[in-house]
């Protein structure tokens, strides 16, 4: 038997863990179908699968989306249950090597042949058949019954989804690897856009999501001069962008000021006699954005200080949101998803890791069986001063 935390599809735990969510955030793990148990193992579809015990795993915003009954429909498709959460993962395989995860369960994985046309030209991450083949419906590892996922003390995983570690690096980084290869994705998209190589750009947020790809950022621009601004709530992810590189750090209601100042624009205002750099449509913008939070406001505020013609990257998983597309129309702003990754970006999200010291935005870490305080923790991460937080499954035992 092994120890998983298992969420089921109850509906009105469900609805449950949406009301609790609502009221504070991460309580739906208290109030929903969430639960810790024995089960049985995993097995893989075919002999090709390993068994993987993982040895840390992160908690993102999707899964706590989940948890607390707020993910999107969109996924109800391409998710099958009962599921055990868990995609940012390191852990050992049965001949003691450590690997980290690469969750995506895209069409190689799946044992589908041909391939999709998205597989075939090597973006894995755009498979169009993660509901298809010889897995149940599912996304990602995680998000697929078959699969189980990181919160457990057993799961199992397809070979090309493996990425040995190398042996000097300790799990508390290794466990920065998964999203650090978003943030290295998300950065090849803002080097491939209207920024370029060395355009301005701006990252709305400062979580784990904006401080790794400032980090990511930095490392492929190779100590450019790139003019990086950044938004940061909270005093701990104020000093983390300063650490990493951020050329100016400032408070949400301060971007569009600093925007205004990098850019030289102009203000739009409805009152002249009140317009000022946080009010108003600045005339100009950086060519850049990246939204790393995929809030209502964090969207609008990207739309205001992009400039004409420029691109927004939407790099936190926004779900449900209500937004003025207005600025998108009139100033001809490419509005663009940037989901996931290739096996490519994991190679670089390694030297990322190390170069970087991502093992510092590992701020706490958690049995299973504190699960609650694991998430609530993790939900309020910034408030409470802290990036990442992860369940750690080194002293779990295997029954």
């Amino acid at each position: 038997m092994s120890r998983a935390l298992v969420l089921k599809r109850k509906p009105a735990k469900l609805a449950a863990a949406a009301a609790a969510g609502r009221v504070l955030p991460g309580r739906g793990a208290a109030a929903g179908p969430l639960a810790l148990g024995e089960v049985d193992p995993p097995e893989g579809p075919t002999d090709a699968w390993v068994r993987l015990r993982p040895r840390l795993a992160g908690i993102c915003g999707s899964d706590l989306a989940t948890v607390d009954g707020r993910a999107s429909r969109y996924f109800a498709p391409i998710t099958s249950f009962p599921i055990t959460l868990g995609h940012e993962v390191v852990g050992e395989l049965d001949d003691g090597t450590r690997a980290v995860l690469v969750p995506v369960l895209h069409c190689g994985v799946r044992g589908i042949d041909p391939p999709c046309p998205s597989c075939a030209a090597g973006r894995t991450h755009h498979c169009e058949r993660i509901a298809f083949g010889h897995l149940d419906p599912g996304l990602q590892s995680g998000f697929c019954r078959q699969t189980g996922g990181g919160w457990s003390t057993e799961m199992v995983a397809h070979p090309d989804q493996l990425v040995p570690v190398p042996d000097d690096m300790a799990d508390e980084a290794a466990v920065l690897v998964e999203p650090t290869a978003c943030a290295v994705h998300a950065a090849r998209a803002i080097r491939a856009g209207s920024a370029g190589a060395d355009g301005a750009v701006a990252l709305v947020g400062a979580g784990t999501v904006g401080l790794t790809t400032l980090a990511a950022l930095r490392h492929l621009d190779g100590g450019t001069g790139r003019e990086v601004l950044v938004t940061a709530k909270h005093p701990e992810q104020r000093r983390l962008a300063e650490a990493l590189g951020a050329t100016r750090v400032v408070g949400p209601s301060e971007l569009a000021r600093a925007v205004r100042s990098t850019t030289a624009s102009l203000v739009l205002s409805d009152d002249d006699a009140t317009a000022s750099a946080a009010q108003g449509q600045l005339t100009g913008g950086v060519p850049t954005v990246a939204d790393c939070v995929g809030s209502d406001a964090s969207l609008a505020q990207a739309l205001r200080v992009v400039g004409p013609g420029g691109d927004v990257l939407v790099v936190g998983m926004p779900g449900t949101t209500t937004l003025d597309l207005t600025p998108l129309w009139h100033r001809e702003t490419s509005l663009r998803g940037c989901y996931a990754y290739t096996r490519d970006d994991f190679a670089t999200a390694l030297d990322v890791v190390a170069a970087a010291d991502l093992r510092r935005l590992l701020s706490a870490t958690y049995p299973l069986a504190r699960y609650e305080e694991a998430i609530a923790h993790a939900a309020e991460a910034g408030r409470r001063g802290a990036v990442k937080v992860a369940f750690d499954l080194r002293g779990e035992k295997h029954r």
